[in-house]
């Protein structure tokens, strides 16, 4: 009895004076976004062995998190794993039992310029957020790819080198990952900036590498997200027109800067809300807390002056569901709030989400109760609600912030806007890209006419689809040997506007595991996979690295 006693007492003491767990692999993927994803399957038919820490409860990043409505560009250009995953979606909503809220055929067939349900190409571009989560989770479980997830790295101290290689990474509770190969699939760049990678974070000015889109850009107003759709220029102030009655709330008292130069501030992040009008699948929006009217005043004006585009970008994915975006002069984007996120704390992110949470739910709450909102837009708005299907294990809101940028990677070779325009070749390309450069507004600012207005909204055109080169995915030479970096991809700010989008993230995933693997194999650093054999490998695994526009119909 004093035996069994000893020993069950000892068993109470063991895991306390055990190391914390450690586990190895050929590659590790920090992140759980689409690439990396779409990397971790790329490792494990590459017959390698892969695990991926992802310091988040669910996979798939914004794919899975609202953006159903996909920023696809050019769809000849989307190849390999990421025209694989549209491929899987397109086979889900081949199912009768896909179609739980309306008929398939009441749906339609169209979205973003093209066919949404593509039955040639038997690929279907436009989802509901949990139909894309569970494609990413039948992915891996089908390769028995090992997930660790809610795992955070420790920013501080977890990622250890030796001779210029990572040898392992830290989450927060002690656990430790070792590999031969790293990839970081973050938005936030977190493993690439804790190993000493070059990184940037706002915007560069038009001189650093000779653009013309970079860089404050006070006076251009593109889109429709600004104060210069309305019939009439609207007063910052308490008091219109009276500067001693104080600013309304979410307007900067801080100057813009100077056009073309360089700052610190990145694009607005927002959720990419999924609502319905189904009322069996509907939840009405709640009243969050800290709710404040007085934040949305400047709403009251933009109404005032006759604007109402409120429902532009409610758009329509499966099941009389939307993917619903920012549109306007002031939507959903939480403008100016978010300059921190990118090299914050966790404590401190966690903070900007809840603001960004807060904000955005009383926007919804505001249009659809106050009574000072113009009838016909509160009466619209009031019959919408969030899906109750969706994001079930979160109060039916996104899991996802939009991290539209944070850190940037300067690699071996930076990205611009040069090489999206095809203004100069872009070398040795492992993808293409081919969305419009976009990026959302970056501050709201009192003008010298003493007007608000926003500004950093930029929308260009790339002139077709473009290519991304293998040197923005890795460090420069002599910083990190074995780390790939497909999401915070070396770029300037405006380049990335085009490059950020979800099924590029896929296809450099693809990419960066490719490289990581061949480097591996051939014992040599990431800098220094030849790109021949890094080519063919891609080629053969359904890339597509170069794209001629077909020709023109006679006349």
């Amino acid at each position: 009895m004093k035996l069994t006693y000893t020993l069950a007492l000892l068993a109470l003491f063991i895991p306390a004076m055990l190391p914390a767990a450690s586990q190895q692999s050929d590659v590790v993927i920090y992140g759980c976004t689409s690439g990396a994803i779409t990397a971790a399957v790329q490792t494990k038919r590459m017959g390698k062995s892969v695990m991926v820490v992802c310091p988040e409860k669910h996979l798939g990043g914004l794919t899975a998190g609202g953006l159903g409505w996909t920023d696809s560009g050019n769809k000849a250009v989307i190849g390999g794993l990421s025209r694989e995953f549209y491929h899987r979606v397109w086979q889900h909503y081949q199912q009768p039992t896909a179609w739980r809220w309306q008929q398939r055929e009441q749906y339609g067939n169209k979205g973003q310029g093209t066919e949404a349900l593509d039955q040639g190409a038997r690929t279907m571009w436009i989802f509901e957020p949990h139909v894309a989560e569970k494609v990413y989770d039948d992915w891996v479980k089908e390769l028995q790819i090992p997930v660790i997830r809610d795992a955070w790295l420790n920013r501080e101290n977890g990622v250890k080198k030796e001779g210029g290689r990572i040898t392992s990474i830290t989450t927060l509770n002690g656990d430790t990952y070792a590999a031969r190969m790293f990839i970081d699939a973050t938005y936030e760049g977190d493993l690439m900036a804790a190993a000493g990678v070059d990184y940037h974070v706002g915007r560069e000015s038009n001189k650093t590498y000779g653009e013309t889109w970079n860089g404050v850009q006070t006076g251009v107003l593109h889109h429709r997200h600004h104060f210069g759709v309305l019939k009439t220029p609207i007063s910052p102030y308490i008091v219109p027109g009276d500067p001693k009655s104080g600013v309304l709330p979410r307007i900067s008292t801080d100057p813009p800067g100077i056009y073309g130069e360089g700052d610190k501030k990145v694009q607005a992040y927002n959720y990419r809300m999924c609502l319905t009008q189904v009322p069996e699948n509907r939840v009405p929006f709640p009243k969050p807390r800290n709710y404040d009217p007085k934040e949305y005043e400047l709403l009251l004006r933009i109404f005032a002056a006759g604007w109402r585009e409120t429902f532009n970008k409610f758009d329509p994915i499966p099941n009389l569901k939307t993917d619903t975006n920012n549109h306007g002069p002031f939507s959903t984007d939480n403008i100016g709030r978010n300059w921190d996120y990118p090299e914050a704390s966790y404590a401190r992110r966690r903070e900007i989400i809840q603001e960004h949470v807060d904000y955005q739910q009383g926007w919804l709450y505001f249009i659809a109760n106050d009574p000072r909102v113009p009838s016909d837009v509160r009466t619209e708005m009031a019959k919408w609600g969030l899906a109750k299907d969706e994001f079930k294990d979160n109060g039916n809101w996104p899991h996802q912030i939009y991290v539209r940028e944070a850190r940037r990677m300067i690699g071996r070779y930076v990205m611009t806007q040069n090489e999206l325009q095809k203004l100069r070749p872009t070398p040795e390309p492992v993808g293409m890209g081919s969305y419009s450069i976009d990026s959302h507004n970056i501050q709201r600012y009192i003008t010298p006419e003493g007007y608000v207005q926003n500004e950093g909204d930029i929308g260009v055109s790339t002139k077709g689809p473009y290519q991304i080169s293998y040197g923005a995915l890795v460090p420069k030479k002599g910083q990190v040997a074995n780390l790939v970096v497909p999401v915070a991809v070396s770029s300037s700010h405006i380049a990335y506007g085009s490059i950020r989008m979800e099924p590029v993230f896929m296809i450099l995933g693809q990419s960066a595991a490719t490289a990581a693997i061949i480097a591996m194999d051939s014992g040599i650093d990431v800098q220094d996979v030849p790109y021949d054999k890094l080519r063919a490998r891609l080629l053969a695994d359904g890339q597509v690295l170069e794209f001629s526009a077909p020709p023109a119909p006679a006349k």
